[in-house]
């Protein structure tokens, strides 16, 4: 249908236009180089970087002069594509969103792409960068928000150290990877270990983007196929092609990750659903949900088929947070459309960030953490 309907619209526009066979063959030549030009994708507000690991940069978008404000860190999706879709465009930025609403110390993480020197980072290494970064960030308490992979990233970093936790939101992040129409987990229970490592081979060490970019497109074709017919139809309009090079600039320009921690999600979240079941142990520490007792915003898509709203809703019955402390918003829209869409970040990131700022006026000192657990690893030294 989506094929059917994306020809009918491009030859209706042809006729109404009256175009000759060299105007549509010109408009095929468009079309195809459309397609196939790409350029890198860019973060779309002013920050420097204030840190940088083997595994990921910190982006510190803070204004001067806010220091009586608790510091917010996001933890941007990581799954094969680059983090600046939480600054995806001047218009629509979760960045921006979350600085109008108050938050004006805030950071962003900024995943980097595994290389052969890197292949073998393990959670290990991330949850240490995270040390790092927070400690950099300062301050006794800490706001996170995470979107997607980096929502269950912040969500084991908060069960680990939910004293130095202020707030927790989290957009269209599998908690509970079993819960609702689990798309992802259907695969894993299909498929054995064994494949998942055979991949991982293929990537010569790690997991390739490209790979996760054709598995998204296969969990849902109709969507690309749409999406390139529409490009047809709407060729000669400045504006859609604009939108589209946007897009396509960011969701096929695709980073690789680190084989080992790859493989490490697909066993203990994945598979074995670890966070849930409370079997998640990292460097001798159980990341424990119940340790967890800060105020909650949880987001979920109500068309998303990569995480259903259940499994971003399930982190409130886990955590020792009271049902009042706990606030639940669903959009109408997709997994994407969480981080970057116009009515997510119109009508629903700005009251969920309005009230975590309303709770984070104040004196915010230098930390008091916890010593960490023997074993865990210290933070790597930024270069």
């Amino acid at each position: 249908m989506a094929l059917v309907n994306g020809s009918w619209d491009y030859w209706d526009g042809v006729a109404r236009r009256g175009a000759l066979p060299w105007d549509v063959a010109g408009d095929w030549w468009r079309w195809m180089g459309a397609m196939h030009t790409r350029r890198r994708p860019a973060w779309a507000t002013p920050h420097r970087i204030a840190m940088e690991t083997d595994v990921v940069r910190l982006r510190d978008f803070s204004d001067a002069g806010f220091d009586k404000v608790v510091p917010t860190l996001i933890f941007p999706p990581q799954a094969g594509h680059d983090s600046c879709i939480v600054d995806y465009s001047q218009r629509q930025s979760q960045v921006k969103t979350i600085k109008a609403a108050g938050l004006t110390r805030l950071w962003s993480l900024d995943w980097i792409g595994a290389t052969q020197r890197t292949k073998d980072r393990s959670i290990l290494d991330y949850m240490a960068s995270i040390d790092h970064a927070v400690e950099l960030i300062g301050g006794d308490r800490i706001n996170l928000v995470g979107d997607c992979q980096g929502g269950w990233l912040a969500t084991i970093w908060a069960a680990l150290h939910p004293d130095r936790v202020h707030t927790l939101t989290i957009a269209g992040a599998p908690i509970d990877f079993h819960a609702g129409e689990p798309v992802i987990g259907d695969y894993v229970d299909l498929l054995p270990r064994e494949f998942y490592e055979q991949v991982v081979a293929l990537g010569d060490g790690v997991m390739k983007g490209d790979f996760m970019l054709n598995g998204f497109i296969t969990i849902k074709p109709e969507s690309e196929i749409e999406k390139q017919m529409q490009l047809l139809a709407h060729i000669h309009e400045p504006e859609h092609l604009d939108r589209y090079a946007a897009f396509e600039d960011w969701f096929k320009h695709t980073q690789d990750i680190p084989g080992a921690f790859y493989l490490w999600i697909v066993e203990h979240l994945f598979r074995d659903n670890g966070l849930i079941r409370g079997t998640l142990d990292i460097a001798g520490e159980r990341a424990d949900l119940s340790s967890l007792d800060a105020p909650l915003y949880l987001l979920g898509g109500a068309t998303d088929h990569i995480t259903p709203p259940d499994q971003v809703f399930a982190l409130a019955d886990h955590t020792s947070t009271p049902a009042r402390e706990v606030t639940k918003r669903v959009t109408s829209g997709g997994h994407l459309g969480l981080f970057m869409g116009t009515e997510a970040l119109r009508d629903h990131w700005p009251p969920l960030m309005a009230d975590v700022a309303k709770r984070s006026r104040g004196p915010a000192s230098r930390s008091k953490a916890k010593a960490r657990t023997p074993g865990t690893p210290n933070p790597i030294p930024a270069p």
